[in-house]
């Protein structure tokens, strides 16, 4: 039986500047692009994604930041017609419009707090949910908070990857 040209096999032949832009999509992080696009071939979508999760593990701070700055506040649509805003919007499809207010004050006290967009996987979760768990997280020390960032990062980023790719979610 021949084989058929997958998603994965199509995204391995991309030239590097195409699956870097790919990436940023994903994690608007270059030195992540970098880092996944630098190791393809990949043989499934599990390797991909375990290289996606080692990269977002390996980011510098600066790097961290890179990819939060591409982020809206969570609350706020994403303005756009990229991929990476349909996405977005997507994933705060649970925001209700009563909660925005909260969810506004919540991200100013956050950002004063920690010096960044509170980033935090959305996806099936309820406004409320969301807005409960910014609540919890303004109680963590700098250090927590950072590696709370880190995985909710590489959560959106494997999902995101996953919809790239034009697979289930995991």
């Amino acid at each position: 039986m021949p084989h058929t040209l997958t998603a994965l096999d199509a995204f391995n032949a991309r030239p590097p500047g195409e699956a870097h832009k790919e990436l940023l999509a994903c994690c608007a992080s270059r030195a992540f692009a970098a880092s996944v696009a630098g190791r393809r071939p990949y043989g499934d979508l599990d390797e991909l994604l375990a290289a996606a999760e080692d990269a977002v593990g390996a980011l510098e701070w600066a790097d961290v930041l890179e990819a939060l700055a591409a982020h809206p506040r969570i609350g706020e649509r994403a303005g756009g017609s990229g991929r990476e805003s349909a996405w977005s919007r997507q994933e705060q499809s649970g925001v209700e419009d009563e909660l925005r207010e909260a969810l506004a004050e919540g991200n100013r006290a956050y950002e004063a707090r920690f010096g960044h967009v509170h980033l935090v996987c959305a996806t099936g979760l309820s406004g409320a949910q969301m807005l409960a768990r910014l609540r919890e997280r303004l109680g963590n020390d700098e250090e927590r908070e950072r590696a709370v960032v880190r995985e909710e990062l590489a959560k959106i980023t494997r999902l995101r990857l996953v919809k790239l790719l034009g697979g289930e979610q995991r």
